[in-house]
This record gives C-alpha cells, structure tokens and sequence, in this order.
C-alpha cells in the first residue's frame, strides 16, 4: 500500500504516519516521480495540480483539514475519487478558544480601549452583561456546534444556523433563508465557520450586514470566500467614524498569504489574523488519517465529501 503525503511539516507527519501504518510505503513530493506516482491513497493539504495529474490509481483521498474547497477546485483532482476529511481532529477546541476570545474583546470594549490608548484617553465603558450579548454562529458542522456549545457554556445566548434543521442542547438554532435572517436581526456578534461552497460565497454581503443591529461585531475563523470585503469595508466606515458594523476579527481570506496592499491590514477596526484559529493538532489528526485509510482497505463505508454540495 503507498501512501502520498503532502502537507506542511512533513517529516512530522510522515513519522506519526509510518508509526500507526507501518505496512504502508509513505512518498511525497520530494521522492522521484517514479517512486511517487500511483499512489493507493492520498493524505494532502492543497496539493498542486502536476502532483494529482501523477495519480491515476488512487483509491481514497483524504483532506488534511476541514476545508476542502482548495482540493474541490483543483483541475488535478482525480474524478470518482471518494475523500473523506478531517472532522474536528482536535480543532474545534482551539476555533473556540479563537471565538471566545473575539467575543469578549468586542463585548467587554477591548477594541475601543485599545483606540483610545492612542489617544491617551482615560474613559472606562460599562460592562454590557453576557445575557444580553446574543453571538450567532453560521454553521453547526461538528467544529460549529462545538463552538456554539462552548460560548453558550460561558452564559452568552447562543444562535445557530444551518441550511437544514438541527437541534442543539442550549443552543437556539435556526435553518433556511427565513432563519438566516431571523439570526441576523437578534445577535451582536457573528461568528462565520460555514465551508466554502458556491452556496456560501459571499453570504455576508451588504444585505446581510444590514440586517445585523447596529454596532454589531464580526467574526471569521471560517472560511475567506464567505465576506464581501467591499461590503464588509462600507459597513465598517472609514478612518475614525464607525460605521454600522463595530469591527471585525478576521482569520481567513480569499488569497493568502493576505496581499500586502489589502485595505483589511491597516483597517483601524479590523483584526487581522494569518489563519491560525484551529491549527490541526498531529497527533489526533494523524490518528483519523490511519483510521480512513484502514476503513478504504476494507471496504467499509464511510462519511466522504459530497463534490456538488462542497462538503
């Protein structure tokens, strides 16, 4: 059984790989072509397209992460090719802790003491209570309802939203276009970790954000693809006049490495961050990569992408 690896941080993956598959011949983009081509499996994190072209065997490929639209897009990507991805792995902790942290910088007015620093400004806000700081969440996937989970344990009122109904424990939970809106009119911070799917592109537009109350705060863990940055910059206002939406803390883009002459970095309120809300813990990841690829051997039946749904 050979195995493709391609992924950040090789060698640490292809040694927890060799420890849990050691029956598998593990090759990467660095072996000669003739040893890596014709893999049985892929385990890859956008890969490149000459890299997928070689692979005309492959029984399964598996995502080395929750966002599979970059591998979707990919003109290289082998047809009929069932892929599974990872499922939370150990990320929806760390999402979270990112999600916690936005929310209370937003509701405890960090951002605004951190403008009035600049302006040697001594003025203390009363502090809004957390019950009356409903946050939303678009998208209750396993790291969304997790992240959902974990704000409402802290006391905000917690909304969610999916395309189809869902019932979540504490968590007021709304679905369809009739629901989306619903959401948008009741919370104070957004929080995005929809996939990025043509359904889903641009979802926070300019009738979106003006429908959230005024002052309200936005957050991005998610995916790039979901904002409509001109949109999101009209919202936002410019220089030292608020506009609708208070700020936002954003943790993916459409083109990263975020182009140096992007108007986000030097927003006065927005946060910019170089996607590293849920960084893939290895151990727990490699651990579902072992696990899918024994389930391909043996015929098993498993939760695999859907290409048409993008997820």
């Amino acid at each position: 059984m050979r195995i493709l690896l391609h992924i950040d941080d090789i060698e640490a993956w292809r040694d927890a790989l060799v420890e849990r598959l050691p029956e598998a011949e593990i090759v990467t983009a660095a072996d000669p072509a003739e040893r890596r081509r014709d893999a049985d499996y892929l385990a890859v994190w956008k890969p490149s397209e000459a890299l997928l072209r070689e692979q005309t065997r492959a029984r399964g490929i598996v995502n080395l992460g929750a966002g599979v639209d970059a591998l979707l897009s990919n003109p290289g990507r082998p047809e009929g090719v069932p892929i599974v991805k990872l499922r939370d792995a150990g990320m929806s902790e760390l999402i979270g802790d990112y999600v916690r942290y936005g929310v209370l910088h937003f509701q405890r007015d960090f951002d605004r003491y951190r403008r009035q620093q600049a302006r040697h400004d001594w003025r203390e806000h009363t502090v809004a209570d957390k019950r009356d700081w409903p946050v939303g969440v678009l998208g209750l996937g396993a790291i969304g309802a997790k992240v959902a989970s974990m704000i409402a344990a802290d006391g905000f009122p917690v909304h969610g939203w999916s395309r189809s109904p869902k019932t979540l424990e504490g968590i007021t939970c709304h679905h369809g276009d009739e629901g989306f809106a619903e959401l948008l009119g009741q919370v104070r911070t957004l929080v995005l970790l929809l996939p990025g799917t043509s359904a889903t592109r641009h979802i926070i537009d300019a009738e979106a954000l003006a429908k959230l109350p005024e002052g309200a705060s936005l957050i991005n863990p998610g995916r790039g693809s979901l904002i409509d940055e001109a949109a999101l910059l009209e919202a936002l206002g410019e220089g030292e006049h608020e506009g609708r939406l208070r700020g936002a803390l954003l943790d993916a883009f459409p083109d990263e490495p975020l182009p140096k002459d992007s108007p986000l970095w030097s927003h006065p309120r927005i946060w910019v961050t170089p996607h590293m809300a849920g960084p893939t813990p290895l151990c727990d990841a490699v651990d579902q990569v072992a696990e899918a690829i024994r389930a391909f051997e043996a015929g098993e039946e498993l939760e695999t992408v859907d290409p048409e749904a993008g997820y």
